[in-house]
């Protein structure tokens, strides 16, 4: 069995430090420098956590929250309540106050660690009237009239090391460790709990994932409140490898340079940044460099991880490579060999382009309450098909029902809802099939593609059913759509919102004599843009059934965010939010 000796995730430490004790366990940037942390010193804070915890009372099945980003000492709150017996409680620093007072309420949370002055007035405000005074809330930046995270450990000092061992030793492998609360694109957020085992299972299975040797390096990107990132984490600590954690999302280019990892995990949204990004330095190019790399980029999207396109092609590409893809692979450090990709649809376009420049996209699919992996393309190229989200992990089961919903069992899958079993009766059967709530297929028998979200179809006044994620995804290959949200339940036809890629729309516009110059809020009113619009869906419109074809259109010069309220944390569609919003522009489609 791979990582022997693994049973808690708290394990992990022991584990690295008895295999390959890493110098650089965890690193942040403090200041203008890289700070790291061994594996020993990772191990002996996270006993003062533990042992801190227990002088507060805090004990076996106790929830404790964390809110913060992604940071060494997120890690040593986790490995700490762990160690316990404790009960981890993520919470996304983005959720509305509604949410953290209902997460804290829900839960019974003892305590809370949070990042800083804002977080700590935001849970203390949230925690008004609940049993979880003010002492319990723990920051791990500086903050007026709040404990300090160092204060906790100071406290574990005055209790003795050898108490903690008993407490570790209770600890099962099937006991729950952490409960996290899902946003949801609607309704209310459901707390899933997920055992030691449930990760650690996920983990196993996918211990020849990564191409990488103890000591070399990942960059964590995102939130730890995330299950991919988080399990993802569990999984590169398992292998030896060291965690630099970025300084923030729009820090992940200057840091990729600067730490040179060898992986990341990523969501769609993100690595679409990094290729739009790739594009706009590409058209700042001029005569043959930009004939080069406007050629390299059109033989990378015929890349095709499943078949060879003969001698000549792979000619032109060993040129490319050496020419253009060496450029790209050295704007993320120069030693990334592969991007685990999550946490919704990536564009086929994309995996083909970063393959054919030598960083394979392993695109995977899961959810939380599967802790999270169920399928995932691999690095090698046989296992590895852009459109689909892989092979079924080593251990886990997948089948299609009649309706098209996907369901799974695995050692992975959840132990249910928390304080809601009503909830999960619905979600997983007596035979211990879960329901993932997603539609798929298998392709050439083994590879899984999601084709929608059963929730997100809906049916048009025709009584046809339309899966709108999968016209989405095609509309969104363009360029020139950020993002676009397909609407028409109970309709005559499917329409659809979209939002321009403003920078791409801004550079065509340049071309475009009056309308040179114009702002964003301006030129999407403009007829010339509605037409260009219009031109792209009717493209789009050539691979759907008629009664699936997008009929009207309406351009948003504003993205929808996590901040409006109109992506959840991990940058899916909150459908509702987005239809309330805009509930005239949508009635103005089929007026």
């Amino acid at each position: 069995m791979p990582f022997p000796g693994v049973t808690r995730t708290f394990d992990i430490l022991a584990y690295q430090l008895a295999q390959f004790p890493q110098p650089r366990c965890l690193v942040a940037k403090r200041g203008e420098e890289w700070a790291p942390r061994s594996t020993a010193e990772v191990q002996e804070a996270a006993d003062l956590v533990s042992r801190g915890l227990h002088a507060l009372g805090v004990g076996r099945g106790d929830k404790v929250a964390i809110v913060a980003p992604s940071c060494p000492e997120w890690l040593l709150a986790d490995f700490g309540i762990a160690q316990l017996g404790a009960v981890s409680v993520p919470i996304y620093p983005t959720v509305t106050d509604e949410d953290y007072r209902f997460i804290l309420k829900d839960a019974e949370v003892r305590a809370v660690f949070v990042a800083n002055a804002e977080l700590y007035r935001t849970v203390l405000a949230a925690s008004e009237g609940l049993d979880l005074p003010a002492a319990h809330v723990f920051t791990f930046e500086s903050v007026p009239d709040a404990r300090p995270f160092a204060e906790l450990q100071e406290l574990g000092r005055g209790v003795a090391p050898d108490a903690l061992a008993p407490l570790k030793a209770a600890v099962q492998p099937t006991d729950l460790h952490t409960i996290i609360y899902t946003s949801g694109t609607t309704g209310q957020p459901k707390g899933v709990m997920l055992s030691h085992d449930n990760m650690l299972s996920n983990c196993r299975a996918m211990h020849d994932f990564i191409p990488g040797a103890p000591g070399d390096r990942v960059l964590s990107v995102l939130p730890l409140a995330h299950v991919l990132e988080r399990t993802g984490t569990y999984l590169f600590m398992q292998l030896g490898l060291g965690i630099t954690f970025a300084e923030s999302i729009g820090a992940v280019g200057d840091n990729l340079r600067e730490v040179r990892p060898v992986t990341f995990v990523a969501v769609p949204r993100l690595l679409e940044k990094v290729y739009e990004k790739i594009l706009a330095q590409g058209a700042q190019l001029g005569g043959i460099k930009k004939k080069l790399f406007n050629w390299a980029v059109n033989l990378g999207l015929r890349f095709d991880p499943q078949r060879s396109l003969g001698p000549w092609y792979n000619a032109q590409l060993a040129v490319a490579r050496r020419l253009v893809f060496a450029k790209w692979r050295a704007a993320l450090g120069g030693r990334v060999k592969c991007i685990i990709v999550g946490g919704g649809a990536l564009q086929p376009r994309l995996a083909r382009v970063f393959w054919a420049a030598g960083i394979h996209v392993m695109e995977g699919y899961g959810l939380t309450e599967s802790s999270p992996v169920v399928s995932a393309c691999r690095y090698d190229r046989a296992n590895n098909m852009p459109g689909t989200v892989g092979p079924v992990l080593t251990g886990a089961e997948v089948k299609i029902a009649p309706d098209g919903e996907i369901l799974t069992r695995s050692p992975s899958v959840m132990l249910g809802y928390y304080n809601r079993p009503d909830l999960t009766a619905e979600a997983v059967d007596a035979d211990g099939w879960l329901r993932t709530g997603d539609i798929g297929e298998f392709v050439n028998g083994r590879f899984l593609k999601i084709t929608d979200r059963k929730k997100a179809m809906f049916k048009t006044s025709g009584g046809k059913y339309v899966a709108p994620q999968r016209i989405e995804a095609q509309l969104m290959e363009d360029p020139l759509i950020e993002q676009a949200m397909v609407v028409g339940d109970g309709q005559k036809f499917p329409g659809a919102l979209l939002v321009p890629n403003a920078a791409a729309l801004l550079d065509w516009a340049q071309s475009q004599g009056p309308l040179a110059g114009l702002p964003i809020e301006e030129l999407v009113t403009q007829e010339p843009v509605k037409q260009l619009f219009n031109e792209l869906v009717q493209t789009c419109n050539a691979q759907f059934a008629h009664w699936e074809q997008v009929k009207k259109i309406a351009l948003l010069p504003t993205p929808w965010t996590v901040e409006s309220g109109e992506l959840t944390p991990t940058l899916k569609l909150k459908r509702k939010a987005i239809t309330e919003a805009h509930e005239p522009v949508i009635a103005g489609l089929y007026s």
